[in-house]
């Protein structure tokens, strides 16, 4: 298994730092990972790894604002952080269907790039086989996404768009830890400290991130976003039920009843038992690779018999 990392302009001339994982055999398929906020695509390194084992070509960017694509501004990009990442992650996608359009692409999205991936589906499916969404939640209609977004702008008139938004991420990562007496990561105390002393983990994003984030988020939920999924598209959901970010599972079945409402013929649900915003990361890491890993082998092997 090899791992390369290089850097590739995207569609407006920036430069992303980007890392694809590939095995010696066959290839089967290929797996786009996107990362959550404040990390990185080496968190995913032995996930990535190990599906490249099974014949995927597996690729994923630091996206703006995060790891080697941003690693002086860590929080912050000019433009708009959440829509040019989500053509960023077209782009890419539509890179790599260039060069292997035999091979099916799956989509594996997690936390702040689970939120991208609602609105990447909305417009992008056609390059797809099918979506892992994991850590995610429907925002539809929750008045926190109006209150984080005024909150955004007025840190941005008052400390600056590149200020760190320390009062938005204390009233979400900070309520989380407080209700869960611990961090809302991970309940193994090693996970915890191996993303605490990571360098590239260890920063607050900008309140210009969060005013594009809630910005993308009225938007994702709009009918006629909603419209442009392919209603055959096949969509996996996994998440804990002590992971605040998804309201303890409730989030993600009210995002999986969203898309059963919407028609899409096939959506499955997977909410872990004791386990917290990051699954690969918990106690039950092990099950949580093997459902997904299932999810990605069918979705791949299905593809290629149509």
């Amino acid at each position: 298994m090899s791992l390369r990392r290089y850097e590739w302009k995207t569609h407006d001339g920036k430069t992303l730092s980007v890392a694809e994982w590939k095995g010696e055999g066959e290839l089967v398929g290929m797996v786009q990972i996107s990362h959550g906020m404040v990390e990185h695509t080496g968190r995913y390194d032995a996930f990535a790894s190990a599906l490249a084992e099974q014949g995927f070509l597996v690729f994923a960017d630091d996206h703006r604002g995060h790891g080697r694509t941003d690693e002086s501004t860590l929080g912050y990009a000019p433009g708009d952080m959440f829509e040019d990442t989500l053509k960023d992650l077209a782009e890419l996608s539509k890179k790599y269907k260039a060069e292997y359009p035999q091979l099916p692409l799956v989509l594996f999205w997690h936390s702040y790039g689970s939120f991208l991936t609602q609105g990447y589906i909305e417009r992008y499916s056609a390059y797809l086989a099918g979506v892992v969404i994991g850590g995610s939640c429907c925002m539809k209609g929750t008045p926190s996404v109006g209150f984080g977004r005024m909150m955004a702008g007025i840190g941005c008139a008052c400390k600056g768009e590149r200020a760190p938004a320390k009062l938005i991420a204390k009233a979400t990562f900070g309520a989380y830890e407080k209700k869960l007496g611990g961090s809302f990561i991970s309940s193994d105390p090693a996970e915890v400290e191996r993303y605490r002393s990571d360098p590239y983990c260890s920063f607050v994003c900008s309140n210009h991130f969060y005013r594009c984030f809630f910005r993308g988020l009225k938007k994702i939920y709009r009918k006629k976003e909603l419209e442009g999924i392919d209603r055959s598209l096949p969509i996996f959901l996994i998440a804990g039920n002590c992971d605040p970010v998804g309201q303890m599972g409730k989030g993600v079945k009210r995002l999986e009843a969203m898309y059963k409402k919407l028609g899409c013929k096939s959506v499955e649900c997977l909410i872990m038992d004791g386990i917290r915003h990051e699954y690969l990361n918990d106690r039950e890491a092990a099950a949580a690779r093997e459902a997904i890993f299932g999810f990605i082998g069918r979705t791949a092997a299905n593809a290629k018999k149509e």
